[in-house]
C-alpha cells in the first residue's frame, strides 16, 4: 500500500478529533469517526491518496454528518439538560473531587451551540469558520454547491450569534496552528516537536483545584516544561482538542474518554509561551495509565 497509515495517524489524529470533536461535541464519538476514517484508509491501494490530510478529513466530515443526521433522526440529542432556558450553569457548590461535572458541563456547553444547527450548517460552520477549509472543498464534502455552502455557514452564524452562551472568538490561522502543533507533539510524546512549539522561556503551572492537598507546581524554561507534558499526556490513551467555547487558546485532556485537565495556552507569534493546567480531579485516571 502506497500510504503509511502510522505516519499519518500522528501527523494527523489531532487535527482530525479536533475536527470531529467541534462537530458532534462528544470526543469518544469524535475518536470513533477519526478510528474509521484511518480505517478506511488503510484499506486504499497505491497512488489512490495524493492529499492523505485532504483525503481524511473528507472521509472525517461525512462520517460526521452521517452521525449527526442519524442522531437527529432517532431523537438521541440531549435536550432536557437545557431545556428550561438554554443557558449553561456550572453546579454551585460541587466538590471539586466530584467526578459528575466537568465533562457533562462542557459537552452540555457545546450542544447548546450545535444544537441550533442543521446537519449541513453545523459541518459548514465547523469546515469553514474554524478549520478555514475553501467553501469548494466543502461542496465535495456535502454534495453541494460552493454558492449554497456558503449560505449555510452564514445562517450558522447567525444562529450561534443568537446564543446566550459566546462561543470563543476563532482564532487566527497562526494561533490555530500552533495549538495543533501543540496537541500533536503532547499526545505523541514528541519531546524534540514539543521544544520547537514551546519559547525557550515557557513557564508551565499546574492547579489541582480548591480543596486539594497537592499543592501548585510551577516549571521554568521550555526543557523542564516540556518534559513534565510528555510525563503526563505522552500517553497512547491520552486524547486534546481544542475548546470551541472557552476564550483563547484551550485545550481539553482527555484519557480512556475522561475529561481530566483543562490546558490554557498564551501564544505569541508562532510559540507557547505559558501552560497553565487546570486538574479538577488529581492525576488518579493519569496515574494509572504511567
Amino acid at each position: 500500500m502506497g500510504t503509511d497509515v502510522t505516519e499519518a495517524w500522528r501527523e494527523h489524529r489531532a487535527y482530525l478529533v479536533g475536527l470531529a470533536f467541534r462537530m458532534l461535541g462528544d470526543v469518544g464519538d469524535a475518536q470513533d469517526v477519526v478510528q474509521e476514517a484511518f480505517t478506511r484508509l488503510s484499506r486504499t491501494g497505491d497512488g489512490e491518496v495524493l492529499d492523505v490530510r485532504g483525503w481524511l478529513t473528507v472521509v472525517t466530515s461525512r462520517l460526521c454528518l452521517d452521525q449527526i443526521r442519524s442522531a437527529r433522526a432517532r431523537h438521541e440529542f440531549v435536550h432536557d439538560l437545557t431545556e428550561e432556558d438554554g443557558t449553561v450553569t456550572g453546579p454551585a457548590g460541587v466538590d471539586p473531587a466530584d467526578r459528575a461535572t466537568l465533562d457533562d458541563d462542557v459537552r452540555t456547553a457545546l450542544l447548546v451551540v450545535l444544537e441550533r444547527l442543521t446537519p449541513a450548517e453545523r459541518v459548514a460552520f465547523v469546515l469553514h469558520d474554524v478549520f478555514r477549509a475553501p467553501f469548494d472543498d466543502i461542496a465535495d464534502t456535502l454534495g453541494r454547491p460552493a454558492a449554497t455552502c456558503r449560505q449555510l455557514a452564514r445562517r450558522a452564524r447567525q444562529k450561534i450569534a443568537d446564543v446566550p452562551l459566546r462561543p470563543q472568538q476563532v482564532q487566527d490561522a497562526e494561533h490555530r496552528l500552533v495549538t495543533e502543533r501543540f496537541i500533536r507533539a503532547c499526545t505523541n510524546g514528541d519531546l524534540d516537536a514539543l521544544l520547537d512549539v514551546l519559547h525557550p522561556q515557557a513557564w508551565g503551572r499546574a492547579d489541582f483545584g480548591p480543596g486539594s492537598s497537592i499543592p501548585p507546581a510551577t516549571n521554568h524554561g521550555a526543557p523542564d516544561v516540556a518534559s513534565n507534558l510528555v510525563r503526563y499526556w505522552g500517553h497512547p490513551t491520552t486524547t486534546m482538542v481544542p475548546h470551541p467555547l472557552a476564550g483563547g487558546d484551550v485545550v481539553l485532556a482527555y484519557v480512556e474518554r475522561a475529561l481530566v485537565a483543562v490546558i490554557d495556552l498564551t501564544v505569541d507569534g508562532d510559540v507557547v509561551t505559558s501552560v497553565r493546567v487546570t486538574v479538577p480531579h488529581p492525576l488518579r485516571t493519569v496515574a494509572r495509565r504511567r
